[in-house]
């Protein structure tokens, strides 16, 4: 059952949303982020470099290994391919690891945390049990997005502004066409873009206005608001 996929996992071994062991996932996610949060602040500037780099590998080495096992188990397709939207921001950590940009980095605070934050609350892995690796691994992955993005923006490392907000919006549409592309040429479903999942917040859009397309121009807007306003309060505060 370890190395089971959701595609051939039998039914009543899964979790259900907001039930014990998913709050219970959301309640340690909050308190590794906090914890990561307050350890980066307290290093010096190699500590912080290493703590930054050794995560960041982390993450993709951890991605990489999701992608390995389900090749061993013989169920590889393109679909699983870092092609998400939590995909390409495991690409962009990379990245960032290797070579920091203010463009990069800002968009892995207005698109990355809210997009981790969102498969966290309404997981798409509900068929798999506590004990299985693609459990553990989506759980942890999401988690380890926003802890290296919260990190960033907790120390000042990234200038948050309206500006960037418009180019981090600019920069996921550049993405997404390409990966529409991709999804009519495998049959996939990268970013959401052909269809919602079951509980993901843009079925509400498919079920009331026949598409769920249209919850992308109605959310973003509201989550980039959602994203800013801390900051500015923070910033006024602080004058």
């Amino acid at each position: 059952m370890f190395f089971v996929t959701k595609d051939n996992m039998p039914e009543g071994y899964g979790f259900s949303t907001f039930g014990l062991t998913h709050l219970i996932w959301l309640l340690v996610g909050a308190i590794l982020c906090v914890g990561a949060c307050l350890l980066y602040k307290k290093l010096g500037e190699r500590g912080k470099k290493i703590m930054l780099t050794v995560l960041g590998s982390y993450i993709f080495f951890q991605e990489m290994l999701k992608n390995v096992i389900v090749a061993a188990v013989g169920e590889f397709t393109p679909g699983y391919l870092p092609f998400h939207l939590c995909g390409i921001n495991i690409l962009l950590i990379l990245f960032d690891v290797i070579k920091q940009t203010k463009v990069v980095r800002t968009f892995l605070y207005y698109i990355g945390i809210p997009g981790a934050a969102l498969a966290l609350l309404f997981p798409n892995w509900t068929t798999q049990p506590v004990w299985n690796f693609f459990h553990l691994h989506s759980f942890l992955i999401h988690i380890l997005i926003v802890m290296y993005s919260l990190i960033l923006v907790t120390s000042g490392s990234v200038e948050i502004g309206l500006k960037s907000a418009f180019k981090s919006v600019l920069l996921l549409i550049a993405l997404a066409i390409p990966v529409y592309g991709l999804n009519l040429l495998w049959g996939t479903n990268f970013m959401f873009l052909m269809r919602p999942d079951k509980g993901n917040p843009l079925e509400l859009f498919e079920n009331l206005l026949g598409n769920h397309l249209w919850g992308f121009p109605i959310l973003l807007p509201v989550v980039i608001l959602i994203m800013y306003l801390p900051i500015l309060i923070f910033k006024k505060i602080k004058k």
